[in-house]
């Protein structure tokens, strides 16, 4: 049985001021997950163009397991815990993967 990819967006609200604190986080977390975490096919974290207080995350594992693996990093529980004190809003959205590019969906094709 070929492995089913497992996405998420999580769109972060910062509060005032937070934004620099934020991004050195979510870049000291995005080095640890690219030297740590192999099952993690895409960790991809946005600003977006017009609106300095948000965030958009997009994250996509090879499977529910490599995101469970994920989530009990230790790198990834200092991030969830810290992250509080620089939002004031997250959205998390759990995708399932239809078609692609460059994501593997086990039928031979990317």
């Amino acid at each position: 049985m070929a492995k089913q990819p497992f996405g998420l967006v999580v769109r972060f609200t910062l509060a005032p001021g937070a934004a620099d604190g934020f991004d050195r986080l979510a870049a000291d977390t995005v080095a640890q997950i690219r030297a740590k975490e192999p099952g993690t096919l895409v960790y991809a974290v946005h600003a977006v163009d017009g609106d300095p207080s948000l965030r958009i995350f997009y994250e996509m594992y090879e499977d529910r397991a490599a995101f469970d693996h994920h989530e009990e990093q230790e790198h990834v529980r200092v991030f969830l815990s810290e992250r509080e004190h620089y939002l004031s809003d997250t959205k998390v959205d759990f995708l399932d993967l239809r078609a692609s590019k460059g994501i593997n969906l086990g039928n031979g094709a990317d």
